[in-house]
């Protein structure tokens, strides 16, 4: 939970100002991200004299944790990179700026319907989505045809034959290489809820799930690390909050990882790997798949500059020369002119990302529904339950239990 308190008074003056003025930035990410975004600011900063950005940044692992205590101190960031059910749980209570006061110096007006709903709470914009992103596995076919393992035929493949062809590739390979690099994660049990025609939220902000699905969902992550097809309990949760390049995929040691797409290219880099995307399995009859805004550009409420915050995100959705030096680090541009500027600069995994992105959108999928007040616990709910899961503290039965027991308190219902 994020524990903190917002106090309510408007920001100070925002009419522009004389001298330069600073704000700061923060996202997460790898060194490739941080060497991308600076490149941006640069860029921004020549366009923008009058403005100097400062930028924070760092892994994924500690950036919630040190920006609810920003937040809580009335020291947070000028512009916020923000993803999932962040935006929501900030905005409601009031930390994040309504993006209509500043829509003066931020142009929304090429952004796609889809991904603009996606940063909306309650009808307001808060968010601007950075790039379109999906679940997907992404495999290595090196590893693949080491142990002599055919791919799969994506269109018909379930969870069963994913668990086999993780455990053909772990039993084939050298020690130290597994099919699947990590068991299941939160975001696959949506995707696993989905595909039986339950959600993990509702629209009403419910959880829209059963204790069947959230018990079989431990079940099959239990057995993925007990059957070798993926690695133990300890590796897992060693893995947990590593750096793309420290995953197994990224290290070359693993056929398949269930992933967001916008990870592609960073793998690709870090493994020196060509590697593929497949839809996931089980997607037939009813697809679990959905579009998802990679991450958000959110303003602090609490900002003295929303005038010159506004420009930076207004520079970074809807600005060639940045869209040409992110290309698709954040997903896929929501903006279609950005996506057709990046079109020829991608890399042939950029390439792949994008012709993945584009499949996906023609596909007819259930809508989603951003996560409530106090959702952001709730991933952080899945990934402890599993592990206790995985080390045999809890069993499957007792563990789906326990997670809409405490799921439920998180959100309130």
């Amino acid at each position: 939970m994020l524990g903190l308190t917002v106090a309510c008074s408007s920001p100070s003056s925002n009419q522009p100002e004389d001298g330069p003025v600073e704000i700061r930035f923060s996202w997460w990410g790898n060194a490739t991200r941080a060497e991308l975004t600076n490149k941006a600011i640069k860029e921004f900063e020549a366009a923008n004299p009058n403005i100097k950005v400062k930028p924070e940044y760092g892994d994924i692992g500690g950036y919630f944790d040190k920006l609810a205590t920003q937040v809580a101190a009335n020291d947070a960031p000028d512009v916020i990179t923000m993803g999932g059910a962040y935006p929501a749980e900030y905005a409601n209570r009031g930390a994040l700026l309504d993006l209509s006061k500043v829509e003066g110096s931020l142009d929304l007006s090429k952004m796609d319907q889809g991904a603009l709903e996606n940063g909306q709470v309650q009808g307001k914009q808060y968010g601007v989505s950075t790039g379109a992103n999906a679940l997907a596995i992404v495999v290595n076919p090196a590893v693949f045809q080491a142990a002599g393992v055919a791919l799969p035929d994506d269109s018909k493949w379930t969870w069963d034959d994913f668990a086999k062809t993780a455990e053909d590739i772990t039993a084939k390979s050298p020690k130290g290489t597994y099919g699947t690099a990590t068991v299941l994660t939160h975001d696959s049990l949506d995707a696993f809820a989905r595909q039986r025609g339950e959600s993990l939220y509702t629209q009403d902000g419910q959880l829209g799930l059963g204790k069947e699905t959230v018990q079989d969902y431990f079940d099959f992550s239990v057995k993925l690390s007990e059957s070798g097809a993926a690695p133990s309990a300890s590796e897992t949760v060693e893995k947990l909050n590593v750096s793309t390049e420290q995953t197994l995929m990224g290290m070359g040691q693993a056929g398949m990882m269930l992933t967001w797409t916008n990870s592609l290219s960073a793998l690709s880099k870090a493994s020196g790997a060509e590697l593929k995307l497949l839809k996931l399995p089980g997607e037939t009859p009813t697809p679990g798949i959905w579009l998802q805004s990679s991450q958000f550009y959110t303003i602090s409420a609490r900002s003295k500059h929303t005038d010159a915050a506004a420009k930076l995100v207004s520079f970074l959705v809807n600005n060639e020369a940045a869209a040409k030096i992110i290309q698709s680090d954040r997903g896929v541009p929501s903006n279609s002119g950005m996506r057709a500027a990046i079109q020829d600069l991608l890399t042939p995994q950029g390439k792949v990302e994008a012709a993945y992105i584009d499949q996906i959108g023609k596909m007819d999928f259930a809508p989603t529904f951003i996560g409530p007040t106090g959702s952001t616990a709730v991933s952080e709910i899945t990934a402890r339950i599993n592990t206790e899961v995985l080390f045999k503290r809890l069993s499957p039965d007792k563990a789906a239990e326990q997670w809409l027991s405490e799921s439920k308190a998180a959100i309130g219902k």
